[in-house]
């Protein structure tokens, strides 16, 4: 066994956790993702801290396969079941009220510590508060019994109708509002050192410290419509007793449901916990001593669950802890437009823009998907940008098409191409005289056409016999225009 000092002398010495701020819930229900512990005392801790104090402070610990000359080690933990292995990280193998780690011994004897580890509180433990008694930090009914635990506490003040519980001094419980909560001071989670007196793997608050907890913790019913959230058996973190018959219903938003067990220890088979279609009432699911849920997620098509456990005349263990939160529902596989409702490849394509379109005023009858689901296609908030974007490809494609053709045009005329023109009178034919390449302008009734004339073409001489030439100063004129293009 490990010899150790007094609790609270070796408690001081720990560096303080970051506190969350003022009106924040440490630990909130609401919030299961802030938390690496699911345990009151962190024996589920499996976490990465490897020093005494948080974000590196305090001592560095020792590596577990290293600690041969002490009760534990990885040697003592050969299937894993503490968490000890080739590594130095906190752990609680023994069931102490928190994570620790042995370190280099010191002068005094000393070679274990504490962690103060900020994130290992389980959801529902919202911290350490200072409760000076005047006034009280939380307002309501109080009690005291040498046989208290957490769970003692929280049925109490659940039975009275409060949110919250608090546990104080080891022996002292005091019952609240979130009113309280608000007015409350924080204090340094390591002043909450004290065990409590009917559980030694519990603190039970401080000397003038409380330990506060929603009483939603360990409750044997209730109804869950939180976007996320945690659900604890039945007298958590206590073990659950005989004879339990708890029921839970589960409705957050979204269309599916996703469960992550986070612990999970019944006592024989015929503990029993089940999952069930709220809706019709099929069941999903079945856990119990024998048959264990899987280690990740779990997803059911499910809007709302209605969870329920049972234990027998002899059950007593741990329990479970599960954290959910509701899932959106998948997009649909198609997309609609104005007048068209387009499903991928994969799943079949409708056009609707090939029917007839409705008269105005009419009943429009929705698209139907492959598998007989009705899908009513209305114009989507992109609508009006693809419309126009469309409208501005067409106008862009034909610029596009008169550019090249006038610079056809261009390119021809730089040829020196003989222009022939629409014209009126008896026919007549006219050369053009000059030095170098010769050529003339004819024109013609209906329509002018282009051809090369260079001097003696027989072709241009045949078709200009239907032509008439211009006169010369207009050639002369339309020769100085195309010359300079």
């Amino acid at each position: 066994m490990r010899t150790r000092a007094p609790r609270g002398l070796l408690l001081i010495l720990l560096f303080f956790p970051m506190l969350p701020p003022r009106g924040a819930s440490a630990g909130s229900l609401h919030s299961p993702g802030l938390s690496e512990c699911f345990q009151v005392n962190g024996a589920d801790y499996r976490g990465h801290q490897n020093r005494t104090g948080p974000r590196g402070a305090g001592r560095p610990c020792l590596f577990w396969d290293q600690t041969q000359q002490h009760s534990y080690s990885s040697a003592s933990d050969p299937q894993g079941r503490w968490g000890l292995g080739k590594h130095n990280f906190c752990r609680n193998p023994d069931g102490d009220v928190q994570p620790w780690c042995y370190v280099a011994e010191t002068e005094e004897g000393i070679y274990w510590r504490y962690c103060d580890i900020p994130t290992c509180h389980m959801p529902g433990y919202l911290g350490c508060f200072v409760d000076s008694g005047a006034p009280p930090a939380l307002s309501g009914p109080s009690g005291t019994s040498t046989k208290l635990t957490v769970q003692v506490c929280l049925r109490f003040c659940r039975m009275k109708g409060y949110q919250l519980a608090g546990v104080e001094a080891g022996y002292a419980c005091f019952c609240g509002s979130e009113t309280d909560l608000a007015r409350g001071h924080p204090a340094p989670a390591t002043d909450c050192d004290q065990i409590c007196f009917g559980h030694p793997g519990q603190l039970c608050g401080g000397d003038g410290r409380l330990g506060i907890y929603e009483v939603s913790v360990g409750s044997c019913q209730g109804n869950w419509t939180a976007p996320q959230g945690v659900i604890y058996s039945p007298d958590f973190p206590d073990e659950y007793g005989p004879d339990r018959n708890c029921s839970w219903a589960l409705g957050p938003p979204g269309a599916a449901l996703e469960l992550t067990f986070r612990l999970f220890e019944l006592a024989d088979p015929r503990d029993r916990l089940e999952l069930r279609d709220a809706a019709s009432g099929n069941l999903l699911s079945a856990f119990d001593g024998a048959r264990r849920p899987p280690p990740g997620p779990l997803r059911l098509r499910a809007a709302a669950l209605l969870l329920t456990f049972r234990s027998d005349a002899r059950g007593h263990a741990q329990g479970f802890a599960l954290t959910y939160r509701g899932e959106a529902p998948p997009s649909p596989p198609w997309t609609c437009s104005p007048a068209t409702c387009l499903i991928p490849l994969s799943t079949g394509l409708q056009n609707a823009a090939e029917d007839r379109a409705p008269p105005k005023g009419s009943a429009q009858t929705p698209a139907a998907l492959p598998d007989g689901t009705n899908v009513s296609c209305s114009p989507g908030p992109g609508a009006p940008e693809a419309a126009m974007g469309a409208r501005v490809f067409s106008m862009v494609t034909a610029v596009s098409v008169l550019l090249l053709l006038l610079l056809s045009l261009l390119r021809l005329l730089r040829r020196r191409s003989c222009l022939l023109a629409p014209g009126k009178g008896p026919p007549a034919l006219g050369h053009s005289r000059g030095s170098g390449r010769s050529w003339a302008v004819w024109y013609h009734r209906p329509r002018g056409m282009a051809l090369p004339c260079p001097p003696g073409d027989p072709q241009t001489e045949g078709l200009a016999s239907n032509y008439h030439p211009l006169s010369t100063s207009s050639q002369s004129s339309l020769r100085s225009l195309i010359s300079a293009l």
